[in-house]
C-alpha cells in the first residue's frame, strides 16, 4: 500500500526516506533512520518492530541483505511484509513477500533503494528512479521528493493517495528533518508547500539548536529577543 525511496549523502553523510500511500499517517509507521547507520522502511502489512531490528542488525555489521534476513527471521507473517534498507556503506537490499499485494517489487542502485506494493504497475518504481537519477544536483530533500512526485505521475498506489513523510538524519541522534502529512487529498503537493517552509523556518535554526557539537545550542537571550523585536514580537525572557 506504499513506495517509498531511501537514499545516502556521502558527501554530508545523510540518510534519508521519503514515503507514500493512500492511508494514514505513513510517517508514522514506515521510516527509520539511525546516525551513521542507515535507513529502513518496514510496508505492506506493515510490522514496525522490523525498522529498528534491521537498524541493529546493520549496526553490528551486517550489511542490509543479512541485516533484513536477521529482522525477518521469526516472523510468522514475513510473506506479506516489505522491508528495504540501506547502510552507510551505500549497499541497499530489499525483501518482497510472497504474499504481498500486486503490483509490487523493488529496485536498488548504490546509494538508493525504492519499493512498493499494492501499486499501479512497475511505472511508479521506474519513473521515481529515474527522476531521482536525473537530478543529482538538487538538494536530496527535495530530489527524493521530486522524484515521489515522478512516481505518483506514473501511476503510484492504485487505491489513490492520502498521506505522505520525508525524514532525513545527519550528525544528530534525532532527524534534522522530519515532515508528515497524515491526510490529505494531495499529500505529495503538501509536502512539498511544507519543505519550502521548513527551508524558510527551520533550517536556519538547527545550526542554534542543542546538538552533539554543541550541547547547550545557542543561550544568548538578548539576541534572540533582538530577532523576535526585529519580527514586530514584543517577547522577553524572565530574568
Amino acid at each position: 500500500m506504499t513506495w517509498s525511496l531511501l537514499a545516502h549523502e556521502p558527501e554530508t553523510g545523510a540518510f534519508a526516506v521519503a514515503v507514500a500511500t493512500c492511508a494514514l499517517a505513513v510517517g508514522a509507521s514506515c521510516p527509520f533512520l539511525r546516525r551513521g547507520v542507515g535507513a529502513v522502511s518496514t510496508q505492506s502489512i506493515t510490522n514496525r518492530y522490523l525498522g529498528p531490528a534491521t537498524l541493529d542488525a546493520m549496526e553490528r555489521g551486517l550489511a542490509p541483505a543479512a541485516a533484513l534476513e536477521a529482522a525477518l527471521t521469526g516472523d510468522g507473517g514475513r510473506g506479506l511484509r516489505q522491508l528495504h534498507a540501506l547502510d552507510a556503506k551505500g549497499r541497499a537490499a530489499a525483501h518482497t513477500g510472497e504474499n504481498c499485494v500486486e503490483w509490487c517489487g523493488s529496485l536498488t542502485g548504490r546509494g538508493w533503494s525504492i519499493a512498493g506494493n499494492m501499486l499501479a504497475g512497475p511505472a511508479t518504481l521506474i519513473a521515481t528512479r529515474d527522476a531521482f537519477l536525473a537530478h543529482a544536483a538538487l538538494p536530496l530533500p527535495e530530489r527524493m521528493l521530486l522524484a515521489l512526485q515522478a512516481g505518483e505521475t506514473a501511476g503510484g498506489d492504485r487505491r489513490g493517495r492520502q498521506s505522505a513523510a520525508i525524514q532525513l538524519v545527519t550528525e544528530e541522534d534525532f532527524p534534522d528533518l522530519d515532515l508528515r502529512v497524515d491526510d490529505h487529498h494531495a499529500p505529495l503537493d503538501e509536502l512539498e508547500r511544507l519543505l519550502r517552509l521548513w527551508r524558510r523556518d527551520r533550517e536556519p535554526m538547527l545550526k542554534r539548536a542543542p546538538r552533539r557539537a554543541s550541547p547547550s545550542g545557542d543561550a544568548d537571550m538578548a539576541a534572540m529577543e533582538a530577532a523576535w523585536a526585529a519580527k514586530g514580537l514584543d517577547l522577553r525572557f524572565r530574568r
